[in-house]
């Protein structure tokens, strides 16, 4: 496990801010507090098995690159809307993009 402190330090950000990200991490599965003398975070999953869009998840409840492509906004013009396709294969693009990249990845700087 790796610890708080050490991840505040080695991130370079406060504690507070941690925090909040931690529980956004924890509340979605991705990683899980070890108790003990070996103290700290792991992941629950090995980090080829974490994807960029799982972690994006974590943070907010989906993608949208236009807010009408929220599944929480009704376009009334979505039935005559000449680039409603344009915009739904742009979003799903970016979804993929998201669901190819793993955290392993990602800490190996693969690019992409």
């Amino acid at each position: 496990g790796i610890l708080q402190k050490d991840i505040s330090k080695n991130q370079k950000i406060s504690i507070k801010y941690l925090d909040q990200i931690i529980l956004a991490l924890k509340t979605a599965d991705l990683i899980v507090n070890i108790k003990g003398k070996k103290s700290g975070y792991r992941l629950t999953r090995n980090a080829s098995e974490i994807t960029a869009l799982d972690i994006h998840y974590a943070f907010e409840p989906e993608i949208a690159v236009i807010d009408c492509m929220s599944e929480k906004v009704k376009c009334q013009r979505e039935e005559i809307c000449y680039t409603n396709s344009f915009w739904a294969s742009l979003n799903q693009v970016i979804i993929d993009y998201f669901a190819d990249a793993t955290l392993e990845d990602l800490v190996n700087k693969r690019k992409f």
